[in-house]
């Protein structure tokens, strides 16, 4: 694959011509279903890490495991499945994974140990790497033109907006029901978006005279394993760890060797990294990259802020969230309509910058006192922003990749969100750790030492002890609710720095707008 490739085009294996509204209609809910299913599995069993423990008499390492495996499992096999997609049949590959998917769901919700859980949730993962790509790349390779925009946006939306979706339903189950009935849903969803799949979703594939890049894949998948390895178990384990710095040094070199078997191949390369010099695929790249870990960062300092300073439960604090998803989703399908108005440079420029100032009005006025109300302006404001630079990104991504390529770039979209959500989690998790054991150091004067030292661990273990501490448990419950506001304040501040940075690339070197797809396939940069 390169610029100069010679014409090329997904071939249809199911004839018919062009799908008709009603069809494409058809199309955009099946896939959305699909792609809700793999969302909300990626979020769900957040909300039941004590139920397992307690059930399977598992060590909170083994809990998250069991968590983690299935996010490794689908980010690394994202790329390698993506391509097999785009040359085995997109309509085949999408079935296949939507079957070892619900299997999966089925095995974990009667899963007997903890052992069974992990095993299917990695499964769960590598049907979810055959969904989700697939899901983006019959889009761009069915819609036509003038209406690839809008379902993108769509795509966007649940895509951006799903998790917090799956997490308020998951606490709503684990809250009146039983943990186990969290695979239920994903569940159904994998059997209504199979029946539409067979019904509605046309085939397309990539004809090639180019062998599969079976060492680009492997390299790729052992890049992706080591990288994401670290992002997740460094808050954990101890960014120096031995078996930290080994997942990072094997994860740089894989990185490393894959760019450079990917210039070797050119032509016959899995992903192409020259495009990366093209302003759409490195500005929607970016972009993604920085939204999706703020996003995802902001969820988890939010969750101690909903339950340990306002006392809410795991349900009231995803109910806090969902004004956030709402805007997200709304905006995510209106963004394509200001992209054709004012383009889609100024359309992500708006959207950082309304993220960017999200950013601030919370690191502003977030404070104990003042509540919820504290956060609600800022949090509308970050869900604006995510939802109107989310979709024109996608799209820049998706539209630098010859047509017959969709399912390589549809994952690399994937693995470039999945990599940001892992990076904002463990960045500014960090950062507000770190800012509030700084902050409660000078606040725990009179605490006996054994509370004290429990108290730096976090604000939910000084809640905790605080009981214990007599005359002092107020003093203490008050300190490390300040301290966390402090930590949070820095982690906001440090969020939006990074933020200004990307407002800045965006305006200066961001996507032109969005033109229409050239006969290879691609649009110019």
């Amino acid at each position: 694959m390169s610029t100069n490739q010679p014409p090329q085009a997904a071939a249809p294996a199911s004839g018919g011509g062009a799908p008709d509204a009603r069809r494409l209609r058809a199309i955009l809910i099946t896939v959305s279903i699909a792609l809700m299913a793999v969302i909300a599995s990626v979020s769900g069993l957040n909300v039941a890490q004590t139920h397992m423990a307690v059930e399977f008499g598992a060590s909170q390492s083994t809990v998250l495991w069991i968590i983690n495996t299935y996010t490794l499992a689908l980010a690394a096999l994202l790329l390698p499945l993506g391509a097999i997609g785009d040359r085995l049949g997109r309509k085949p590959m999408l079935i296949t994974g939507l079957i070892i998917f619900g299997a999966a769901g089925v095995v974990a919700g009667l899963a007997p140990s903890a052992a069974v859980m992990i095993g299917a949730r990695v499964a769960a993962g590598i049907g979810a790497a055959m969904i989700m790509p697939i899901t983006l790349a019959v889009i761009t390779s069915t819609f036509p033109e003038e209406e690839r925009g809008k379902a993108i946006g769509v795509w966007t939306g649940v895509a951006g907006g799903g998790g917090i979706l799956g997490m308020f339903l998951s606490a709503l189950l684990v809250d009146v029901a039983d943990w186990r009935l969290l695979f239920v849903l994903p569940v159904v969803l994998v059997v209504v978006a199979l029946a539409m799949t067979l019904k509605s979703v046309p085939n397309s594939r990539e004809r090639s005279t180019h062998s599969f890049d079976t060492i680009g894949a492997l390299v790729s998948t052992i890049a992706v394993i080591g990288l994401i390895f670290v992002l997740q178990e460094g808050p954990e384990r101890g960014w120096t760890a031995p078996i930290t710095l080994i997942s990072l040094t094997v994860g740089v070199i894989a990185a490393i060797a894959f760019v450079a078997w990917e210039l070797q191949r050119r032509d016959a390369s899995l992903l192409d990294v020259r495009l990366f010099r093209e302003r759409g695929l490195a500005g929607g790249s970016i972009t993604l990259l920085v939204v999706f870990g703020v996003q995802a960062g902001i969820a988890v300092v939010l969750f101690p802020f909903f339950q340990a300073v306002l006392g809410w439960s795991g349900l009231m604090s995803t109910v806090a969230m969902m004004p956030m998803a709402v805007m997200m989703m709304m905006t995510s399908g209106l963004a394509p309509k200001m992209a054709a108005k004012i383009g889609a440079r100024s359309t992500m420029t708006v959207g950082v910058a309304l993220a960017t100032l999200g950013l601030a009005l919370m690191a502003l006025f977030m404070s104990v006192d003042g509540g919820y109300l504290s956060i609600l302006a800022g949090m509308l404001a970050m869900g604006i922003g995510m939802g109107l630079s989310m979709t024109p990104s996608t799209e820049a991504i998706t539209s630098s990749l010859p047509r017959a390529k969709q399912g390589v770039a549809s994952a690399l979209n994937d693995v470039t969100r999945e990599f940001g959500t892992a990076l904002g989690v463990a960045m500014l998790g960090a950062l507000l750790a770190n800012g509030y054991r700084s902050a409660i150091d000078g606040r725990l004067d009179g605490i006996p030492a054994g509370a004290a030292d429990t108290a730096r661990e976090g604000i939910a273990n000084a809640v905790e002890v605080a009981p214990k501490t007599g005359g002092h448990a107020q003093g203490l419950i008050h300190a490390a609710q300040q301290s966390f506001v402090d930590g949070w304040q820095q982690a906001m501040w440090i969020g939006a720095a990074v933020m200004a940075a990307l407002l800045l690339y965006v305006a200066l070197r961001g996507p032109k707008n969005i033109a229409p797809l050239q006969p290879d396939g691609r649009t110019a940069p």
